[in-house]
């Protein structure tokens, strides 16, 4: 009974190219109390396994975290399985707004303490007294009202290349650290002014809304389905669009084009350039901001040190990371003093 993916993500890639099958990239989430997530884990690996999904998918006692891909043929099937578990019956899916074949190269269903690293205990306040859910319409009539704070939820390197037009971008590494300073930042207005919040998917929204709340918020609202959602109703009810740029996402894509809009810089030059590019130094693996024509003078690296380094020997290059566990990989995401222009 296979458990775990035996392949490599290069020996996957050859077997998507062979199988020439259109595949779906999806996400979803619920946070709900699972007693025993191992079995749950197990009994989605087997099964999803089955169906050619691909992904990454993080099971925890309080609920579900899944970013995957899946054969556009075996869509329905997977909606029947997800169906069959009751917690997740009728669970929305967001759907990629771009598609690639290779979003996805591995199926990994992990157990993990919580579905996202938000730093809270969960026993101090009620997590299930979330804030007022709204549909495309209703947040863009919500982010019109003057008496309202938008706030992005999402970390800095996603905020860079896309946001919504006039929301606040905490200049932050990670979502944990968010919460603080927004909390610090609107201190004054816990009654007087209508809390916006969006994410990419919805899911820090949730557990922040909650948070919000606990800590004395009076109006809080969030955005459904986060930004994947809303670019669907937008496209579909020819609603106005309020986003402009790019929406980060955590596969092989980086980001979805919402519009043609670049906000952002490369990181070596200045010049204007949404594309997130990771050093092809394996050592250094940071994800910074870069140009085609820097892309070319560099080699995909962020620095000439880097770029010496991907031309010695495979083991000498292997020797180099030893000792050098998380490196650039988790909170280096565009700060290193290496990048000329974002410093």
């Amino acid at each position: 009974m296979q458990l775990y993916n035996k392949l490599s993500a290069k020996e996957r890639a050859e077997l998507i190219d062979k199988a020439g099958k259109d595949r779906l990239t999806i996400s979803f989430y619920q946070y709900h109390q699972i007693k025993n997530p191992q079995i749950l884990r197990d009994k989605l690996f087997l099964e999803w396994n089955a169906l050619d999904v691909l992904g990454r998918i993080y099971v925890s006692y309080e609920g579900i975290n899944a970013q995957l891909s899946v054969p556009s043929e075996n869509f329905y099937a997977l909606k029947d399985q997800l169906d069959s578990i009751s917690f997740l019956k009728d669970i929305r899916l967001n759907v990629a707004v771009e598609q690639d074949n290779k979003s996805f190269l591995k199926l990994k269903v992990k157990v993990r303490n919580k579905i996202v690293a938000d730093g809270l205990n969960d026993d101090t306040f009620d997590v299930t007294n979330k804030g007022v859910h709204l549909n495309a319409k209703e947040f863009n009539e919500m982010l019109a009202n003057p008496n309202t704070v938008c706030v992005d939820m999402r970390n800095h390197y996603e905020s860079e290349i896309g946001h919504f037009d006039g929301a606040v971008t905490p200049d932050v590494d990670t979502f944990r650290d968010s919460l603080d300073i927004i909390e610090e930042d609107l201190k004054d207005n816990k009654e007087d002014k209508n809390l916006l919040m969006y994410c990419t998917g919805g899911i820090r929204c949730e557990k922040a809304s909650a948070y919000y709340k606990h800590k004395g918020f009076k109006n809080v609202f969030q955005l459904e389905g986060g930004i994947i959602e809303y670019t669907r109703q937008v496209n579909e009810e020819g609603i106005e669009n309020k986003f402009i740029g790019k929406n980060f996402v955590f596969d092989h894509r980086r980001a979805e084009k919402i519009t043609d809009h670049v906000v952002a810089n490369c990181h070596q030059c200045g010049k204007p350039c949404d594309t997130h590019t990771n050093c092809a130094n394996e050592g250094c693996h940071l994800l910074f901001i870069q140009c085609d024509e820097c892309s070319e003078k560099m080699e995909n690296t962020c620095s000439t040190s880097c770029q010496e380094i991907i031309y010695l020997p495979y083991e000498a290059q292997k020797e180099l990371r030893k000792g050098k566990h998380a490196s650039n990989k988790i909170f280096k995401k565009g700060r290193s003093k290496v990048l000329k222009y974002k410093n």
